[in-house]
């Protein structure tokens, strides 16, 4: 199992559509984070920051994350949250969610 932590901005006039959003999560797409092996996944709301958490129990990440972005029930999902986002800044090209490093772990 690997853990894996992100971060992206909120939008401020986008934030309780967001959580409302959340508040009620198609079941089609969190059947596709199950198979694509996604686990304990939380998202939290701090100061106009989202930070997500979950935890991969799959062998290929890779194939797991093309598996999910090509699903046409996700991607109607990230047509209403991605308007909601916006990259920080120390964002890589490309990337949406910045990956973050993990500093600290207790089991």
């Amino acid at each position: 199992m690997t853990r894996y932590g992100s971060v992206i901005h909120v939008k401020d006039e986008k934030l309780e559509e967001y959580k409302s959003l959340h508040a009620s999560v198609w079941p089609e797409v969190l059947d596709r984070l199950r198979k694509c092996n996604i686990k304990n996944y939380s998202i939290f709301y701090r100061d106009g920051y989202l930070f997500s958490y979950f935890e991969y129990t799959g062998d290929d990440y890779t194939a797991d994350m093309a598996i999910m972005a090509e699903d046409p029930r996700t991607q109607e999902w990230w047509s209403l949250t991605d308007p909601c986002q916006y990259p920080v800044k120390s964002a890589l090209e490309g990337e949406w969610w910045a990956s973050m490093d993990e500093v600290f772990h207790l089991d």
